[in-house]
C-alpha cells in the first residue's frame, strides 16, 4: 500500500494520482457541452449566505487578490481581465464559462478526499492543502464573477427592454 512507501515515492505516486484526476477533470469540462453548465442549475444558483456576492466581497475581500491569481484562457475562451463585447449572447457565454470553470475547480476538489484515503496523515495533510489552494480560490472568483456578470446582463437586458419600449 502507499502508506508503507518511503516519502519520494508517496510524493512521486500522488502528483501522479492528483495530476491524473486533474488532468481527467479539465478533459471531461472541455468536453462536456454547455447544457451542463447552466447558471439556473442547483449547482451554480445563488445561495443566500453569499449575498449577491457581497459575501466575497466583505468576508474574504475577493477584489484585492482575486487579480493576481493566474488564468487559464483556452483557445475562445473568456479572459477575466475585461469583457470584450457587451452582447447578451456573449454575456451568457461568459456566464456559462464561469460555471464550467467552477465545476471543473470543484471536481477537483474531490481528489481530497482520495489523498486523505490512501496517505500517512502527513502527506494526505499536505497534498490537502496544496490540492485546496490550488483550486478553491479559482472556484469562489468564478462564482463571484459570475455574481458581477449578471449584474450586467440584467442591466443589459433592461436597457434593451427599455431601448424597444421607447420605439
Amino acid at each position: 500500500m502507499i502508506q508503507d512507501m518511503n516519502y519520494l515515492s508517496m510524493l512521486f505516486i500522488n502528483l501522479l494520482i492528483v495530476g491524473a484526476w486533474h488532468g481527467t477533470t479539465f478533459l471531461l469540462s472541455v468536453k462536456l457541452s454547455n447544457s451542463y453548465f447552466q447558471p439556473d442549475s442547483a449547482l451554480y444558483r445563488p445561495w443566500k449566505w453569499e449575498k449577491g456576492g457581497r459575501w466575497y466581497r466583505d468576508v474574504l475581500h475577493i477584489n484585492e487578490w482575486k487579480d493576481r491569481v493566474p488564468q487559464f484562457v483556452g483557445s475562445g475562451g473568456f479572459s477575466k481581465k475585461h469583457i470584450t463585447d457587451v452582447s447578451l449572447d456573449y454575456l451568457d457565454n461568459f456566464i456559462s464559462e464561469t460555471c464550467r470553470a467552477e465545476w471543473m475547480h470543484t471536481w477537483n476538489l474531490g481528489s481530497i478526499f482520495l489523498t486523505l484515503i490512501i496517505n500517512q496523515s502527513v502527506v494526505g495533510v499536505t497534498f490537502t492543502v496544496l490540492i485546496f489552494m490550488g483550486n478553491a480560490p479559482f472556484a469562489m472568483i468564478q462564482r463571484y464573477n459570475r455574481f458581477r456578470l449578471e449584474i450586467v446582463r440584467k442591466r443589459l437586458q433592461r436597457d434593451a427592454s427599455r431601448a424597444v419600449a421607447a420605439v
